[in-house]
């Protein structure tokens, strides 16, 4: 299952397919007992998707088998031991894929030219993704990091191994010290090979970046420069070689103070933007706001969701299942600020008090 979602990624899950492109989307559960059902709601969710297949005239019989085929192996590729909080199959003329998703969605299913990618879009912004990297003198391993947890990243080359040999038997015998091995070239040009893989990653995966390891290693991943010379320096060794857990507990004081930073300057933004009239909140004032492009900064409440339907001019509060309801607008909003150069946050449930879960600094 996928769960990096690059700009890249997302400009190719975006282009326009041959008809039809489905898109099942599910919620999921991390836990027990919610999660009992999991399976048989995503069964039913293509079940539905290849009814809709069947009955839509436009669907050759051809076209048809295929994208059930291709439905069918996703759901082989789904690993609900290891669920999330949302799951999403896309299926077209000759490919499929899965993705796992750390924010709910709403149960949909869509045939479409393109895939509904907006719930993958806010989910990844929820999270709050971010990059650690380890360093040690014969590793350096990429963690991908979220809310609450780290799990071991292997892209743009990474983990980095080299063997590491007894530098200097002679001196260690004489003195009976070990002398630094960040202070060998060998070593210090492997970690300079680290610093400019991670540069490449940054590029294709811009996120924020922790960076673990002795002060030595810290030292020398500066000296490489580009993007990784702006990550935050964690004084942390063995890392390198720790367990997804062990990651997280070292990182996990850092990453929350940084988080609560984030949240007073957009909470500070918001007063401000007060103050000179260019603040805005509700979903249906952001709603249009963020159509026409003017939304600079979008504070949401992290588990904010609101069923809303089209009335022309406005949205008004639905419930869930009525005819033209929109389960997913704040999503929808989150996506449409974020194409028009907006900042997104999303802060803790009650931070922006009477704002109704989301509030925006306008541009103009």
């Amino acid at each position: 299952m996928e769960s990096v979602l690059s700009p890249a990624t997302l400009a190719e899950l975006r282009r326009p397919r041959p008809y039809p492109a489905v898109s099942v989307l599910t919620p999921t559960h991390r836990r027990d007992p919610y999660n009992a059902q999991d399976q048989v709601r995503l069964r039913n969710a293509v079940a539905e998707a290849k009814r809709q297949l069947e009955a839509d005239p436009a669907v050759t019989r051809e076209r048809r088998t295929e994208v059930a085929g291709h439905l069918d192996r996703a759901m082989t590729e789904v690993d609900l031991t290891h669920a999330e909080d949302g799951l999403a199959i896309f299926a077209a003329p000759g490919e499929h894929q899965v993705w796992s998703l750390a924010r709910s969605v709403p149960e949909r299913v869509v045939l479409s030219d393109t895939f509904l990618t907006r719930n993958l879009v806010s989910a990844q912004t929820a999270g709050r993704p971010f990059w650690i990297l380890s360093l040690a003198a014969d590793r350096v391993t990429l963690w991908n990091g979220g809310v609450d947890r780290v799990a071991e990243a292997r892209v743009g080359g990474f983990p980095l191994t080299r063997r590491v040999e007894n530098f200097d038997p002679e001196r260690q015998q004489r003195t009976g010290d070990t002398p630094s091995a960040f202070r060998e070239e060998r070593t210090r040009q492997f970690l300079r090979e680290a610093g400019t893989a991670m540069n490449a990653v940054l590029r294709d995966h811009p996120r924020q970046l922790y960076v673990t390891g002795e002060p030595a290693a810290l030292s020398l991943l500066d000296e490489v420069g580009g993007t990784a010379r702006g990550a935050v320096h964690i004084p942390h060794g063995g890392l390198a070689h720790g367990t997804p857990e062990t990651v997280w507990q070292a990182v996990r004081p850092v990453v929350e103070a940084e988080a609560r930073r984030s949240t007073d300057a957009v909470t500070r933004a918001l007063e401000t933007a007060r103050g000179r009239r260019a603040f805005a909140a509700g979903v249906d004032e952001l709603w249009q706001s963020a159509r026409d492009g003017r939304v600079r900064l979008l504070a949401v409440e992290e588990n904010y969701r609101v069923t809303v339907r089209d009335a022309g001019d406005h949205l008004i509060l639905a419930e869930s299942g009525d005819l033209d309801s929109r389960e997913d607008i704040v999503d929808e909003i989150v996506e449409q600020c974020l194409e028009t150069g907006a900042d997104v946050r999303f802060v803790p449930d009650g931070t922006l008090g009477e704002a109704a879960g989301m509030a925006g600094v306008l541009r103009y």
